[in-house]
């Protein structure tokens, strides 16, 4: 299969590539892959493990061994062998361009840049760019996979991203102001029946004109932000307490990073998003909003050691208040990065299986999954198991 990473040689995509291509022969076991498990068995039918990756990015790096190589310099988040057991593969996917029209200052922020914007003078050039790089590329088994930083809100209109009509008026008529990088690349995905998968709390295809593209096009797509740590531990635990029918009256989570996600977080325009996407999933498992505070901060020593400290207060019998503690220290590129592939994975079942439209049962993977309030962990995984074999 073919995976189109946007943000192709950032930290999670390298990871996922390098993963794929030791997969691949057969030098890593399939740890951290949903797709492995037994229960969805008969995936490799519709999504093999053999990949052919790419995509688009804007920093100026020479090609995805490059790029990975850095990453480890800073991460040492795998052992160096197997980079080189790749590297010649690494070496020849050399990303393609990108945009980021309107990803904000924390963007900016990353260095010198090489985007699309600086040569091409309007929206209908820059998607003429992106859809020219994407089809010389893709396939019938060709996936588009969203891992590029976080975006600022986007400035929301009705006129323009109300319809697929409006939508494309946008681009016909230059108005910048309402484009954003994340909606450009979805919609170029979707145009040509390429699945699209958003790991980023960015828009990506999460408006009304392109939800009516993918039922257009009939195509599926899902989407947003990746749960892969802190949030996967609070939609996994907080459900506890309310099967035992306690209230929590209050949780503070409390995340640390570094390395470039970090870094783009840092800016309070790209920063929002991100946290509206983490903190509002304990009213959609409580029905009520305790008292929360999510904060995120950049500090940069730690790379991509993501750290998270929550607490949580809560009520039991009698009234009683009593606390309970949590600390999630992991590598973020190394749980998020085989979950780019499984999303892949099932948008191309999907897309083999004739279904299109969101497909709300990969709300499993999101932190707002599109389509659907649930986002308890536990409910979320047996509606993807049942999603799969009955449509399998």
């Amino acid at each position: 299969m073919k995976i189109w990473y946007v943000g192709a040689y950032g930290i999670v995509s390298t990871t996922a590539m390098l993963g794929g291509k030791l997969i691949e022969k057969n030098k890593i076991e399939q740890t951290g892959l949903v797709t492995s498990l037994p229960q969805f068995d008969g995936m490799d039918k519709y999504a093999p493990l053999k990949f052919e990756f790419n995509g688009h990015e804007i920093r100026k790096v020479e090609n995805a061994y490059q790029a990975c190589l850095q990453h480890w310099e800073q991460n040492r988040h795998f052992e160096r062998e197997q980079l080189e057991e790749v590297r010649k593969e690494l070496e020849s996917i050399k990303a393609e361009k990108g945009t980021a029209i309107n990803c904000g200052e924390g963007v900016r922020a990353l260095g010198e840049l090489s985007i699309l914007e600086d040569e091409l003078e309007t929206l209908g050039e820059i998607v003429e760019k992106l859809e020219k790089d994407l089809k010389k590329f893709s396939d019938g088994n060709t996936v588009m996979i969203n891992s590029a930083s976080t975006e600022p809100l986007i400035n929301y209109s009705e006129k323009y991203h109300g319809s697929l009509d409006g939508f494309e008026r946008m681009i016909e008529d230059d108005v910048k102001e309402h484009a954003s990088a994340s909606i450009l690349y979805a919609y170029v995905a979707l145009k040509n029946r390429i699945p699209y998968g958003n790991f980023t709390p960015s828009p990506g295809s999460d408006i009304p004109a392109l939800k009516e593209l993918a039922e257009h096009k009939k195509v599926p797509h899902a989407g947003n932000d990746g749960k892969t740590g802190e949030t996967l531990v609070k939609t996994t635990l907080a459900p506890m307490f309310a099967y035992r029918n306690m209230k929590v009256v209050g949780w503070m989570s409390y995340n640390i990073l570094g390395d470039l996600d970090g870094l783009v977080l840092s800016y309070k325009e790209n920063r929002e998003s991100k946290v509206i996407s983490k903190d509002k999933v304990l009213e959609k498992i409580y029905g009520y909003a305790p008292f929360s505070i999510t904060q995120i901060e950049y500090f940069p020593s730690l790379v991509d050691n993501k750290t998270a400290f929550d607490f949580i207060h809560f009520e039991g019998f009698l009234g009683r208040k009593m606390k309970f503690y949590f600390i999630w220290d992991a590598i973020d590129a190394i749980v998020a990065a085989p979950l780019t592939i499984d999303i892949a994975r099932f948008l191309l079942f999907a897309k083999k299986k004739g279904l299109y439209g969101v497909i709300k049962e990969l709300g499993f993977f999101f932190k707002s999954p599109m389509g659907t309030d649930n986002v308890n962990t536990h409910s979320q995984f047996e509606e993807l198991v049942r999603w799969y074999q009955e449509n399998s």
